[in-house]
């Protein structure tokens, strides 16, 4: 979810901010999981609102929290862009909002005290999540605040090239220590508007999966890419689920995925294990010009509702883009990685 002028414009009412619009056609998916993650790019830091400073009001947490979500990836490209009054404003925010921010901490004591990831008991089963970005738009961390945010490379506000080794295993170690059934990363890598996966990432794959993570879920590249999963290791890779809420700046951004990753006990074993995946097909459509709003829209659905002719439905043009976005996901999430 990236934080833009349109972005914020979408909740924008007389009377204020309302977001519970945009993204009344996925609650029934956000609203089901038993756990359910965004990536929130942005902060939440006051006017002005939008893309200069990132910032979006509060109501849109009170919309995203309305809807079911749990957990907000704060480990991005914006984590710190309005310095760190703006990231500790972020994470009160979120959490006042009842949901829970991931990779990023308001100081080095809370890193510390935290290991570095989030613990979750769901139906009895334990998961930790962590989250780290490549970077944070060339910007640097002031000295004292480096463990605020969660980070792959050493060389951060630079080429991405020297993974942070170290700090990495550093989490994990910790997260081990908490003896979790199931541990999930959350990743924010990748090239913007790029389909190439480096040979970084597929270092850092390899890294975090012998250090005991289960599944990786990227977010940066504003595409869907590739999906990866080894049913013998429960291993799973998601590179890119694409932008769930921006722009539609550039082509192939209006379309995304919502993944449902499937986490079973063994009855007889014990033993707890990723098990499968599915994903929804999302659609962003955009009625600004014609009075309306950015809303969410599940593709399938709104496809078949053009189809039925059903009141209240998507136009030809849009129809047309959707059936070019279905076909494209299905080819982006089973393409090779190279």
């Amino acid at each position: 979810l990236n934080i833009t002028d349109k972005v914020v414009a979408a909740g924008q009412k007389e009377d204020g901010f309302d977001y519970s619009q945009c993204f009344i056609d996925v609650l029934p998916v956000l609203s089901a999981g038993d756990v359910t993650i965004l990536n929130f790019e942005g902060t939440i830091s006051g006017e002005p609102f939008g893309s200069k400073r990132r910032s979006a009001p509060h109501q849109l947490l009170q919309a995203l929290d309305r809807a079911g979500v749990d957990l907000l990836q704060t480990a991005n490209s914006q984590s710190v862009t309005n310095s760190q009054l703006g990231l500790v404003s972020t994470l009160n925010a979120i959490r006042a909002a009842g949901m829970e921010p991931v990779g990023t901490f308001a100081s080095s004591a809370e890193f510390k005290k935290s290991g570095g990831f989030t613990m979750l008991e769901v139906q009895g089963i334990r998961i930790a999540v962590v989250a780290f970005t490549k970077g944070m738009d060339g910007r640097g961390l002031p000295e004292g605040t480096e463990s605020c945010v969660n980070l792959l490379y050493t060389d951060y506000n630079s080429y991405y090239r020297n993974i942070n080794t170290d700090g990495i295993k550093k989490i994990l170690k910790e997260v081990k220590k908490e003896e979790p059934d199931i541990t999930i990363a959350l990743l924010h890598w990748g090239k913007e508007l790029n389909d190439e996966i480096s040979k970084t990432q597929k270092s850092i794959v390899t890294l975090m999966q012998e250090n005991g993570v289960n599944a990786i879920i990227g977010t940066h590249p504003h595409y869907v890419q590739q999906m990866t999963f080894d049913p013998e290791t429960g291993n799973f890779v998601a590179y890119s689920l694409g932008d769930f809420f921006g722009d539609r700046a550039h082509s192939g951004t209006e379309y995304s995925v919502l993944l449902d990753l499937q986490i079973t006990r063994n009855g007889v074993t014990g033993e707890v294990s990723i098990t499968g995946f599915d994903y929804t097909p999302l659609f962003l459509v955009d009625d600004t010009q014609t009075g309306g709003t950015l809303r969410v829209l599940r593709l399938k659905e709104a496809m078949e509702s053009y189809e039925s002719h059903f009141l209240g439905c998507v136009s030809k043009d849009v129809y047309e883009d959707m059936k070019h976005a279905m076909e494209r996901i299905e080819a982006r999430i089973h393409a090779k990685v190279k």
